[in-house]
């Protein structure tokens, strides 16, 4: 794995929780807390976007006065073959 080595900026007020994350979820290792930190916000931007998409399909099913409730039965008829 290559590395590059990036500079950011934290608020001096800041410094101090980030002290704290990186004894806790690195071992005193900012290179490892932020490799942990990644993981945590990709799956946190994941579950947005999700439920985003839920939202979508759940104001497309309104819209045809359905609700999730009727998406098991409308599965089960086109998996079927009847529309």
């Amino acid at each position: 794995m290559s590395t590059s080595t990036l500079g950011f900026a934290v608020a001096d007020e800041d410094r101090a929780v980030l002290d704290e994350l990186v004894a806790y979820f690195g071992n005193g290792n900012r290179s490892a807390y932020l490799r942990a930190t990644l993981r945590v916000m990709r799956s946190v931007k994941l579950a947005e976007e999700l439920r985003e998409l839920q939202a979508f399909g759940q104001s497309k099913l309104a819209e045809q006065g359905l609700t999730i409730d009727d998406v098991t039965q409308i599965t089960r008829r086109v998996l079927k073959g009847r529309s």
